[in-house]
């Protein structure tokens, strides 16, 4: 009887460590990595699943065409949820780090994110790692070697993150009220004190406000210098002191005198169509046709560059260190990046954004895509843009400037 019971024992035990075997050998075959799975993989287990998109949330355009193109394509292709959460990126930031304090799991899965905030979440290690180069689409049709593509405000990419659009400081003004373009600062602030109250920027770090300042710079001081600069205040102070005395002299003439600045780019867009002043800005080129087809913007409004050039930069996107989706985020990422998303982004009834996707890479039908869209009024050509597009400046100099400004400005 005992060797009997001794048997069925090992018989039990025998078979129990080979079930273990075969779940083993099961999970060695199925990476639970992302990172060490091939792309069908990535694919299948992203199906089906919810994906949690955090950003910036201050145009509605935009905010559309998330809800609707991108959220309706990935649902009909991947059978995906896109849950868009609107948060300031600072806010982004500090959720991250204290979900790496606490050592949790988090609750975003991708992130738009670039410049100098880009620089703080690399560096800070709140990225999930390299990726971009699992993703089809993006060794299909992006140009890799592309400085834009590398380098995001000077700072190395290194596959951290992937290109979203890209975007080129642009001047509105409505030619109803406003006759002629402005060359460049001179001739700023020679209107501004011939209009006194009709002009105002954005008060940095509103992100188009800080790029009006950084062109300003450029226009007076040139941006060659600022490339490999050191950032350090002291030098850094220095080399945009003229443009601060601008600055400075302009400031009387400004909205409300220089005495309080718009908070946001969307405040300023508000006080351009109530007419409180007669001109705008925008990092979206195409901003303005869009706006003329919903009715905020005044048929006469039109876009203009200075002449020396204005800041162009490409926007990303990125997956957290956290995410808890990342198979499902690197597919609608990937998906980003594919020419009929960025077509559709590109046409200004649904944003406007500039489009990523290398030309030399796609086929006849794929440029069809983008040269059927009608770009509308007041929209400068991309040909005119891409002749004055000038670098950003490194994403450590940004917040020195913004100091600096802060501290001389208000």
């Amino acid at each position: 009887m005992k060797k009997l019971i001794a048997l069925l024992l090992s018989f039990v035990m025998a078979f129990g460590m080979a079930g273990c075997g075969s779940e083993t050998k099961e999970a060695e075959e199925k990476p639970a990595n992302t990172q060490e799975k091939n792309w069908d993989a990535v694919l299948e287990d992203a199906r089906g699943t919810e994906v949690n998109f955090y950003g910036w949330g201050g145009s509605q355009l935009t905010n559309d065409w998330i809800d609707g193109y991108l959220a309706e394509s990935l649902k009909e292709k991947y059978d995906i949820t896109l849950n868009r959460v609107s948060m300031d990126i600072e806010d982004i930031l500090n959720k991250l780090q204290s979900e790496k304090q606490m050592d949790s799991e988090g609750t975003m899965d991708v992130v738009w994110i670039n410049g100098e905030n880009f620089y703080t979440a690399k560096t800070n290690e709140l990225l999930y790692g390299s990726f971009t180069d699992k993703l089809p689409n993006f060794e299909k049709y992006i140009d890799a070697e592309d400085p834009e593509t590398k380098f995001d405000f000077g700072f190395p990419i290194e596959g951290y993150e992937a290109p979203y659009g890209k975007a080129q400081l642009i001047m509105i003004k409505d030619d109803a009220r406003m006759e002629g373009t402005l060359s460049g600062h001179e001739e700023l602030l020679e209107y501004a004190k011939q209009n006194p109250g009709q002009f105002t920027y954005p008060a940095p770090p509103d992100f188009t406000g800080s790029a009006f300042v950084r062109n300003i710079i450029y226009d007076i001081v040139g941006y060659e210098q600022f490339m490999d600069m050191k950032a350090d205040k002291a030098t850094v102070e220095a080399a945009i002191k003229p443009a601060i005395d601008y600055l400075k002299e302009l400031k009387p003439y400004l909205w409300r005198e220089g005495e309080t600045y718009p908070a946001t780019i969307a405040q300023l867009d508000n006080m351009f169509t109530d007419s409180q002043v007669t001109m705008s800005m925008s990092y979206t080129p195409n901003i303005v046709a869009s706006k003329i087809s919903t009715g905020e913007y005044p048929e006469t409004a039109n876009s203009f560059v200075f002449e020396k050039g204005t800041i162009g930069n490409t926007h990303f996107v990125s997956i957290p260190f956290n995410a808890p989706n990342k198979d499902g985020a690197m597919a609608v990422i990937d998906y980003i990046m594919s020419p009929e998303a960025q077509a559709s982004k590109y046409d200004p009834a649904n944003w406007g954004d500039l489009p990523v996707v290398d030309s030399a890479k796609m086929s006849d039908d794929e440029k069809a895509l983008f040269d059927k869209v009608d770009i509308g009024k007041g929209v400068l050509a991309q040909d005119v843009l891409l002749e004055r597009r000038v670098p950003e400046m490194p994403a450590n100099l940004v917040p020195i400037i913004e100091e600096i400004w802060a501290e001389n400005l208000l």
